[in-house]
């Protein structure tokens, strides 16, 4: 009986596996999210792919000087299951990074946009990160959950990801005349430094609305409007990131909960806290967004009736790991 070849085989195993990797991938972007949302960190999507079995096959077969690039395709080629973040601003890229390396293992860190840079270029811009559960931090379940399978994480601001997926597109799914080349290499060149460009002054642009943002008045109602908190907490947290939208409405929701109504009351309640003692109790190793800043204050103030809210049913295991840094040895501390 002939033997299959090696590299078929390892294909086929790959084709086999195809429903498992995808489950897999969708953990993985749960997991990622969860891990932003808990942080507070300011996103605008997180998203996964499984890589296709084309894919992988062209990836095997690939040769450099007449050598097969992966004796073991199976295991070498990494990015099997891809997790992508896409952020507003460059900063976010960083403290996504910080956060991921805070509560993962990072087995590789590259940042291309750096990369091009170095050489005195624009161009393709992302940084890629291949992290795999730490043992000494993770829960069981959390293990179980991923398995031994690592994710590539992608993570980009918005407009570092529209120029590589235009880019993308342009030069490996349209036919492209060769008297074309360089001409359109130098407007894609062109393009990614006014991008890189851009990028910096959406920077600026919110580092300047933070440093200059004035706590709104606000009127007493049923619940505080999710705009106005947002302002508010710009004004309170002056060193924080911005939030995703969404979660100033979840907010207000836990606000109303906890029957605070109006930003008069949310004041006062605050005002009586140390946000110092908290900060450093929970030793933040990247820059919380205001929501979440709020959340420990909440925290910190109420313990456990907090976690309970149920609105905060899909978290309360968190919340509860969280008291016990605020508490510490001291039932007293906050």
């Amino acid at each position: 009986m002939q033997r299959t070849p090696p590299l078929t085989e390892a294909v086929q195993k790959y084709a086999a596996r195809q429903d498992e990797l995808r489950a897999a991938t969708d953990r993985w972007v749960a997991h990622v999210q969860g891990l932003l949302d808990e942080a507070g960190i300011n996103y605008l999507t997180v998203s996964g792919r499984t890589k296709s079995v084309s894919s992988f096959a062209g990836k095997a077969v690939r040769q450099e000087d007449g050598k097969l690039l992966y004796d073991d395709p199976l295991t070498q080629i990494t990015d099997q299951i891809g997790v992508r973040v896409i952020t507003y601003v460059l900063s976010d890229v960083a403290a996504v990074a910080d956060l991921l390396a805070d509560t993962l293992t990072v087995l590789d860190d590259r940042d291309l946009g750096q990369e091009t840079a170095s050489e005195g270029r624009f161009g393709y811009s992302s940084r890629h990160l291949l992290v795999t559960p730490d043992p000494a931090t993770a829960t069981m379940a959390t293990l179980e959950e991923l398995g031994g399978q690592p994710a590539s994480v992608q993570l980009r601001t918005v407009l570092q990801h529209a120029w590589a997926e235009f880019e993308h597109d342009i030069r490996y799914k349209g036919k492209i005349p060769e008297e074309f080349g360089p001409d359109l290499d130098r407007r894609f060149t062109l393009a990614a430094g006014l991008l890189d460009l851009a990028d910096r002054e959406f920077s600026m642009i919110r580092e300047r609305l933070r440093a200059g943002v004035r706590e709104p008045a606000g009127a007493a109602g049923e619940r505080i409007d999710d705009r106005e908190l947002a302002t508010f907490l710009e004004a309170r947290y002056t060193e924080a990131g911005w939030s995703r939208t969404d979660h100033y409405d979840w907010m207000a929701g836990l606000l109303q909960e906890l029957g605070i109504t109006s930003l008069d009351q949310l004041r006062g309640l605050i005002t009586t806290i140390d946000d110092a003692a908290i900060a450093a109790r929970m030793g933040y190793k990247y820059p919380p967004g205001a929501v979440r800043r709020l959340d420990d204050a909440l925290l910190a103030v109420h313990g456990t009736r907090y976690a309970d809210l149920s609105g905060n049913a899909h978290r309360r295991d968190a919340l509860l790991a969280r008291l016990e840094k605020l508490v510490g040895d001291d039932p007293d501390a906050t």
